[in-house]
């Protein structure tokens, strides 16, 4: 997930206060007064009030590594009980931030952000615990998942002794100051498939998310070391980048498959940089100028995901004001709502809350009703079912209040995305929704600046 900078601010849990309009109301089970049904929700859901928390490199939770478990539960309840404040139902949290976990995964280490030592048991099963809290709260838990990202450093000796990267160094590309997992191999597709779904089998998780990482944002000056994978599994496509593009597309594929096999209700979601192609790159393409395409760049055909139905919702990243030259909210909303028209795919959308009141972004993120803005654009399209903030440590924060705003204008009731868990929901590829729980233990460059998401 894209974003400027890693804000470093201390953990806060309120400020002054809640507004009395922000007091929790009664659960409502239908969608808002005036909001319009489309996409692929079902008519008796109501819309996604979601938010992200990021624990790659501590961006929201834990704030700091090493805290007791007892700490570190206590801030993981603060934020879900914000998010119950703050009448949202989804909360989207990272469970694998860098090839480990935050579950008892025999695939993968304990996360270091945790403990601050990878691989260390911090005493207490976090993903088990948030699950069971959040749906205490009503309160949907996507676990986000990333797939490829190994480290946030080039050197595997940083790694722990028994790490997969370790055992398989012949899996890993060390890339832009990182290390990746190859998609390019295809063990490597079916090693991060096994780990992502092992949380899957045991916890009864309400979705799987990954975020917008595939083959790394471009760096310039630097190649993507694949060479030897492309000469061994390359052949019969036009070039190196249709076979970056299928390898990327297996993995979506088959996740979605073995999902459905493993657990129909459990959903699969993807939140991508928000431009799939450029018009002028592709007639196809939205009216944007930006300076990454995924097609592209990241060799992620994510218009394609939504066409063939292998994903149950998209949340692209529309990470700018309305009214941006190179790619301006309202465009990109209406090429999004038209690309999941008709296709029974879900249309969540990524806003930059994290950008309100940054004195190095625009004007427009200055005035704290640019979002509420956002919301109110979006009821014009059928197909949008809801928006995502992120991250948590600004919901928490809201600096110049815009996330009141938005509760003020746009959240007047509690509502709650599945009355019945999801559990009966039908599906537009006919899936089947009855089964019981498996209980478990800087400056616009037309791309955000780099962060660690």
């Amino acid at each position: 997930m894209r974003r400027t900078g890693v804000a470093r601010r201390a953990f806060v849990l309120s400020a002054a206060g809640l507004l009395a309009a922000m007091t929790t109301a009664g659960d409502a089970v239908a969608s808002p007064s005036g909001r319009r049904k489309g996409g692929g929700l079902p008519e008796a859901a109501g819309e996604v009030r979601g938010m992200w928390i990021a624990t790659v490199a501590n961006i929201d939770w834990p704030s700091k590594p090493g805290l007791t478990a007892a700490k570190q539960e206590a801030e993981l309840f603060a934020y879900l009980d914000r998010a119950v404040e703050l009448r949202l139902n989804t909360v989207v949290f990272q469970v694998r931030p860098t090839a480990d976990a935050l579950w008892p995964s025999p695939y993968e280490p304990w996360a270091d952000c945790l403990t601050g030592t990878q691989g260390k048991d911090p005493g207490w099963d976090p993903l088990g615990t948030a699950v069971r809290a959040a749906h205490d709260r009503s309160l949907e838990l996507h676990a986000w998942f990333n797939p490829y990202r190994v480290a946030n450093h080039t050197d595997p000796s940083r790694l722990i002794a028994s790490h997969p990267a370790r055992k398989h160094p012949d899996w890993v590309v060390p890339y832009g100051g990182k290390l990746y997992y190859n998609p390019g191999l295809p063990e490597v597709r079916r090693f991060v498939q096994d780990a992502m779904l092992d949380a899957v089998r045991r916890y009864d998780i309400d979705a799987v998310h990954w975020d917008d990482y595939f083959y790394p944002y471009p760096v310039a000056g630097q190649a993507f070391d694949d060479d030897a994978e492309f000469e061994r599994y390359g052949g019969g496509f036009a070039d190196r980048a249709a076979w970056r593009r299928d390898n990327i597309d297996r993995l979506v594929r088959e996740t979605g498959e073995r999902i459905r096999a493993v657990k129909p209700h459990v959903r699969f979601g993807i939140s991508p940089f928000a431009v799939w192609r450029n018009k002028e790159t592709d007639p196809l393409g939205s009216d944007t100028r930006a300076g990454v395409q995924t097609y592209d760049d990241l060799h992620a055909d994510t218009r394609k995901w939504v066409r063939e139905g292998w994903i149950d919702y998209i949340c692209p990243q529309i990470y700018w004001h309305i009214g941006q030259t190179a790619a301006d909210y309202a465009k990109v909303l209406a090429w999004w709502s038209a690309t999941v028209r008709g296709t029974g795919v879900e249309l969540y959308v990524g806003e930059a809350l994290y950008k309100a009141g940054d004195p190095a972004q625009a004007d427009a993120w200055q005035d704290p009703a640019e979002l509420s803005r956002h919301l109110t654009l979006a009821r014009d399209h059928e197909e949008a079912g809801g928006h995502v903030f992120f991250s948590g440590k600004s919901v928490m924060a809201d600096r110049i209040g815009a996330m009141r705003r938005v509760v003020a204008d746009h959240y007047q009731d509690r509502v709650r995305l599945y009355p019945d868990g999801g559990r009966a929901r039908s599906h537009h590829r006919g899936r089947s929704r009855a089964e019981p729980p498996t209980p478990g233990p800087g400056p616009f460059r037309t791309v955000p600046a780099p962060g660690a998401r």
